[in-house]
C-alpha cells in the first residue's frame, strides 16, 4: 500500500504540472494568434487542465475500471463548480457576462443532462445502463459543435496584439508536447494506484472516483482558476471551469464511452442528479447579479463539504 500511495503521488505531480506546461505554451500561442481570454479559458486552457481527467478516464475505461472512469467524471464536475469557482470567487468576486451564463454555462447543464440521458438509456443501449458507443458519440458531436463555434466566433473576433509573449512559438510547443507526455504518464499511474488502494483498503472504485481521484484531477482547474483569480483575470478563470466541465462530458466521457461502454449503477444517477441541481441552482445568482459573490462563492465550499459528507457516509 505504500508502494501505491507513492505511484499516486508521483502520477497526481506529472498531472499537475504537466497540464500546467500545456497550459503554459497552448495558452502561448493562442494569445501569439490574438484570441480573448474568455475563449483561451473555455478552450486552451480547458482543453489543458481537462487533460488529467481525460488521461485517467480513458486509462481506466481501457482497463474496464468503469466506476472509476464515471466517478471522475462526474466527481471533477462537481468539486470544479463548487469548490474551483468557489475559492476563485472568495479571493475576489467574479464578475459574469451575461452573454457568457447564455453560451456557455447553459451549455455546461446541457451537458450534464446528456450524460443522464445517456445513463437512462434514452439513445438505446439495448435495455443497459451505461454510456454506449452511441451515447458516446452523441457526446463526442455535440462538443465538435459547441468548440467550432467558439473557434469560429475566436477568429471573427480576433484582436491584433500579443499578450505580451515572451516565449518563442517553438519552445511553446515543446511546453505542449512534454506536458502531454507528462499527463498521460501520470494518468496511467493515478488510475493503476488508485485502483490498488480501492482494493487493498475495501473502497469502492466509485468513492475513489468520487474522491481521490476527482480531486487529484481537478487540481490544475483549481491552480489555474486561483491564479487567474489574484491577478483579476476572472474571464479566464470561469471560462476555464466552464470549459472544462463541458470538455469533461462531451469530450474525456464521449471518448471513455466509444472506447468502451462504461456501466452506470444508481449511485452514479444519483451523482449526475446533484451535479444538475448544483449546476441549476447557482445560475439563479448568477443570472441576478452577473457576478459570483464572496459569499455566493462560501455558499459553494459549503455545498461541497456537505457533499463530500454524503458520499462518504454513503
Amino acid at each position: 500500500m505504500i508502494g501505491s500511495v507513492l505511484v499516486l503521488v508521483i502520477g497526481f505531480a506529472l498531472l499537475v504540472k504537466g497540464a500546467d506546461f500545456f497550459v503554459e505554451g497552448a495558452s502561448d500561442i493562442a494569445r501569439k494568434l490574438g484570441i480573448p481570454s474568455i475563449v483561451i479559458g473555455l478552450t486552451i486552457v480547458a482543453l489543458g487542465t481537462s487533460l488529467p481527467e481525460l488521461a485517467v478516464s480513458v486509462t481506466a475505461a481501457l482497463k474496464e475500471s468503469n466506476d472509476i472512469a464515471l466517478g471522475n467524471v462526474t466527481g471533477s464536475n462537481i468539486m470544479n463548480l463548487l469548490v474551483v469557482v468557489g475559492l476563485a470567487a472568495v479571493i475576489r468576486p467574479i464578475t459574469v457576462k451575461r452573454s457568457v451564463l447564455k453560451r456557455d454555462y447553459v451549455m455546461s447543464l446541457l451537458m450534464t443532462l446528456l450524460m443522464l440521458a445517456g445513463a437512462a438509456d434514452i439513445f438505446g443501449n439495448n435495455g443497459k445502463a451505461s454510456i454506449s458507443l452511441l451515447d458516446g458519440a452523441v457526446l463526442l458531436g455535440v462538443t465538435a459543435g459547441y468548440m467550432y463555434h467558439l473557434i469560429r466566433t475566436a477568429v471573427r473576433n480576433r484582436v491584433a496584439e500579443q499578450f505580451g509573449i515572451t516565449r518563442p512559438l517553438p519552445l511553446s510547443l515543446l511546453f505542449c508536447i512534454g506536458g502531454a507526455v507528462a499527463i498521460i504518464g501520470g494518468g496511467q499511474m493515478v488510475v493503476n494506484s488508485a485502483t490498488d488502494l480501492a482494493y487493498g483498503i475495501g473502497m469502492s472504485e466509485t468513492l475513489v472516483g468520487l474522491t481521490i481521484v476527482a480531486v487529484g484531477t481537478s487540481l490544475p482547474e483549481l491552480v489555474t482558476s486561483v491564479v487567474a483569480a489574484r491577478k483579476g483575470e476572472s474571464e479566464i478563470a470561469l471560462g476555464n471551469v466552464l470549459g472544462s466541465n463541458i470538455l469533461n462530458i462531451g469530450f474525456i466521457l464521449g471518448t471513455s464511452g466509444v472506447i468502451h461502454p462504461i456501466t452506470v449503477g444508481m449511485e452514479n444517477v444519483y451523482d449526475m442528479l446533484i451535479l444538475i441541481l448544483l449546476t441549476a441552482v447557482f445560475l439563479v445568482p448568477l443570472w441576478i447579479r452577473q457576478r459570483v459573490s464572496r459569499g455566493t462563492g462560501a455558499a459553494m465550499l459549503g455545498c461541497y463539504l456537505g457533499y463530500m459528507v454524503y458520499i462518504v457516509v454513503r
